[in-house]
């Protein structure tokens, strides 16, 4: 059982990229970047962290980031910092079952026993429940370069740095405590994302979490 209170320096430092991709703030990502290269993030944990952002920022804030992390990389090895490029993704079995893999991943997020199905929003628009379940949560979650626990929090930071996404982040803080993070650590993100991304963004994404954590003690 996960006793964790607070988040490590790895973990904040998913947090600071996270946030700081989604907002576009290209000044703040750059330091952001290099405290977690420096906290013991891989290049390729970085990168992964940037590509998971695609799926809830979209892609020209994502490709700003890596933009943004291919300049940090090569500035740090111009001045002879050799940063560890981390392990490859492996690779993905020839019969892999995206359909199978996805639902089980996004049921487990959202602490079911099984994948939720015929909601109206999946009646009203089929394929993107298909991107959701195929994509979303089996190619790029079948990815074992972040774990899930990472990938809910780099999640959960992104959204709670955007605008008009509170119904996302309220169901991605539960997902991030399904996977593995504490209350205690969700306390601590708020105070992560208070004193070093945004005020006003951490009291916001502070109601939301408030909303979950007496949903969850019912």
């Amino acid at each position: 059982m996960n006793t964790e209170t607070n988040l490590n320096a790895r973990q904040q430092s998913i947090v600071t990229i996270a946030a700081f991709t989604a907002s576009g703030d290209i000044e703040k990502l750059k330091p952001a970047l290099t405290e977690g290269l420096e906290a013991g993030l891989s290049i390729n944990e970085i990168k992964e962290v940037l590509v998971q952002m695609y799926a809830y920022t979209g892609f020209p804030r994502a490709l700003n980031g890596m933009a943004a992390f291919m300049s940090v990389v090569k500035d740090r090895k111009a001045n002879g910092i050799k940063d560890v490029e981390g392990k490859e993704a492996s690779p993905v079995p020839a019969d892999f079952n995206k359909d199978e893999y996805g639902a089980k991943v996004r049921a487990k997020l959202a602490g079911l026993d099984k994948d939720i199905s015929g909601a109206e929003w999946q009646r009203f628009s089929p394929i993107m429940d298909t991107f959701l379940k195929k994509h979303l949560f089996a190619d790029i979650f079948v990815r074992d370069v972040l774990t899930e626990e990472e990938r809910e929090l780099a999640t959960i930071a992104a959204l709670a740095n955007m605008s008009g996404t509170e119904g996302q982040l309220f169901f991605h803080y539960g997902a991030a405590m399904n996977s593995g993070l504490t209350k205690e650590q969700m306390n601590n993100f708020i105070e992560v994302l208070d004193s070093k991304v945004d005020n006003k963004q951490a009291q916001s994404a502070k109601e939301v979490l408030t909303g979950v954590l007496a949903k969850r003690n019912q």
